[in-house]
């Protein structure tokens, strides 16, 4: 069929056709940053959405409006669902969320990880999810507790 005679509606039907973000089945336990980052996501998603809607070609529309409407579902189910962890105002015994977490492993490296809520993680900042592996294998252990993480074993030298 030559391209003729395509409609250029299904085009657009089909860029506005997005399938909606996954929302994690765990509890959204947020740090305060956590919570701030997702403040300014949902407030990026509202200009993006009130662009959209001024914008003045169709084609750029619908897509752009899908992917609003998309980040603002996503983010307002986020913002709905938070569960503010307020930080510890002292070091704990135990790994809690919201810790760093200091880790030597057997080849002597020293590695810290904050653990964090899902939307937060970044492991090239240090931060973790709290349902990442590595994560559950720390939670609730104390210092000097050695741990197994991806298949190595790990002494936990810090927390804070």
């Amino acid at each position: 069929m030559s391209v003729a005679f395509t409609r250029e509606e299904d085009l657009e039907a089909t860029a506005a056709d997005l399938v909606d973000r996954p929302i994690s089945p765990h509890p959204n336990l947020v740090t305060p940053g956590g919570l701030a980052a997702i403040d300014a996501a949902l407030a990026s998603a509202r200009a993006a959405y009130s662009a959209a809607q001024t914008s003045g070609s169709i084609e750029t529309d619908r897509t752009a409006m899908a992917r609003a409407t998309r980040d603002l579902r996503y983010w307002s189910a986020r913002r709905a669902s938070a569960q503010l962890v307020p930080p510890q105002d002292a070091p704990g015994d135990t790994v809690r969320f919201g810790d760093t977490v200091t880790l030597e492993r057997d080849d002597g490296r020293i590695q810290s990880w904050t653990l964090v809520g899902e939307d937060e993680s970044d492991p090239t900042a240090g931060k973790v999810a709290y349902v990442s592996p590595l994560a559950q294998a720390v939670l609730g252990r104390r210092l000097g507790d050695e741990v197994t993480v991806a298949g190595r074993t790990v002494e936990i030298v810090g927390i804070g």
